[in-house]
């Protein structure tokens, strides 16, 4: 199997981008972002462009991979509305329908969040934005499916890009066995996570949206 990865940098893409890389049906990553990952391997190719918005100029490096576990996102704090739906919502797509023009019917894994808005029409700004992203790539020619991992332990070195982020891992790290025994529907890891991704990404999954229960049972 091979796969692009956008997002690599961030800390749900750096834990996918290490399953990835020790899974043996994995044959090929391609990192897609506007920064290199900085992780050398054999398996692994970068494609480092600044605009993301446009990959005209590369979809023919695009071709022939079998799926793309989307893990590129932004913090919705702070930002406004429209500001947060370019990242989130018009970004997201766009890479999307560049991918089924290239490889129609490929599989496109996006990672979402718990408590993501499907109607659209809630008060949380980010839920909303999350949700009309969502039902956009269900309706494309794409084997789509989306992740909404709630809280994430991250393991083996995987680190937040954001000081606030990782502030909270931090307070919150000696809270993680208690978390999973008391609350296991709610609390995944960095390395369950990209396990199940690509294991989804491999197999598909019965379900088009996945919880973290879903996810950890994956």
């Amino acid at each position: 199997m091979k796969v692009i990865l956008l997002g690599g940098t961030g800390m749900v893409g750096q834990g996918v981008l290490r399953e990835c890389l020790l899974d043996s049906n994995v044959d090929a990553v391609l990192a897609l972002g506007r920064a290199p990952t900085g992780v050398e391997h054999s398996k692994l190719r970068e494609l480092v462009r600044a605009d993301l918005f446009d990959l005209t100029p590369v979809a023919g490096e695009l071709t022939g991979y079998d799926a793309c576990l989307f893990c590129l996102g932004v913090s919705s704090t702070g930002m406004s509305e429209e500001a947060y739906r370019r990242i989130t919502y018009e970004l997201t797509l766009s890479v999307a329908r560049t991918l089924a023009d290239v490889n129609p019917g490929s599989r496109f894994l996006y990672v979402s969040g718990a408590s993501t808005d499907s109607s659209e029409h809630g008060r949380m700004m980010w839920a909303r934005v999350k949700g009309r992203t969502e039902n956009a790539l269900l309706k494309l020619p794409l084997d789509a499916y989306m992740f909404r991992p709630g809280l994430i332990q991250p393991l083996h070195g995987v680190r937040s890009k954001t000081r606030a982020y990782r502030t909270f891992y931090a307070i919150t790290r000696p809270l993680y066995p208690l978390l999973r025994r008391v609350a296991p529907r709610l609390v995944t890891s960095s390395e369950t996570l990209g396990k199940a991704m690509v294991a989804v990404a491999a197999n598909g999954a019965p379900k088009r949206i996945l919880e973290t229960a879903d996810i950890n049972a994956i």
